[in-house]
């Protein structure tokens, strides 16, 4: 069975997928920085044995990651519990992309990652959104060409910028309010933070179509996908399995015969 690890700089998501390329764990935990090897190495077992899975049934592993102080880390975790050599999701790493940004070495690993997946299972052109700590937009022409995208603040952060640099403002749960105008605090923070954002989505796919001359599939994933979606107008997939079926497809084109 193959381990797919995705460390980003909030969570980290763990897939198991197994010969038949079916995911069949995915689990996600709180990205620590100050954790060790050890400390992941038991995280990782716990969640195996939550799932009825022993650390034996992994055989191989990969993974990307943005956040290069935990990534040594986790891949010495894999390490201790497995006895595999973890493929790292990066430059010299095939992914079958042709990227046109001015310096593909820039590209994050989590958008490559993304934008393989959504390749192989959604028809081009693409529009891939990953509401993570940041929000990336990916850009795939209809030729399959990885044209570029943006990074904008994501909501997590911009609700804590907003939160300490106010002195009145609480602290919120991201819950739809009953109504687009709120009528207290709590309310028109939620309000505006889960409509501001859905807004913000179908404007970019509106202009990025504009900017390309025809429409796109558009695709969504990250953990607030789920809710940020369905209050967009444009029609959105979600597909929060995304980053594990990308990392299984780099594998297969990388693995040793």
């Amino acid at each position: 069975m193959l381990l797919a690890v995705d460390i980003g700089n909030t969570n980290i998501v763990f897939g198991c997928v197994n010969e038949n390329d079916e995911i069949v764990v995915f689990e996600r935990i709180s990205t620590d920085h100050n954790a060790t090897a050890a400390e992941y190495a038991s995280l990782i077992k716990n969640i195996l044995e939550m799932n009825d899975f022993r650390c034996c049934d992994i055989d191989n592993a990969i993974m990307s990651s943005v956040v290069p102080s935990v990534t040594n880390i986790v891949k010495e975790a894999v390490n201790k519990l497995f006895h595999v050599d973890i493929m790292i999701a990066g430059p010299g790493v095939k992914t079958g992309l042709n990227i046109l940004i001015d310096n593909p070495k820039q590209l994050g690993s989590d958008q490559a990652v993304d934008a393989v997946a959504a390749i192989n299972a959604y028809s081009a052109p693409l529009i891939i959104i990953d509401m993570g700590t940041a929000t990336t937009v990916s850009v795939v022409d209809k030729n399959k060409n990885y044209l570029g995208g943006m990074i904008f603040t994501g909501i997590g952060v911009a609700t804590d910028a907003l939160i300490n640099r106010t002195a009145q403002l609480p602290k919120i749960d991201l819950e739809l309010p009953p109504n687009i105008i709120g009528r207290n605090t709590i309310d028109c923070m939620k309000s505006g933070i889960l409509y501001s954002n859905a807004c913000a989505l179908d404007g970019i796919i509106q202009r990025i179509e504009e900017e390309l001359g025809y429409s796109c599939t558009a695709v969504a994933t990250g953990g607030l996908a789920p809710v940020i979606v369905p209050l967009c107008r444009k029609n959105i997939i979600i597909d929060p399995d995304l980053l594990i079926k990308g990392l299984t497809i780099i594998y297969h084109k990388n693995k040793k015969k």
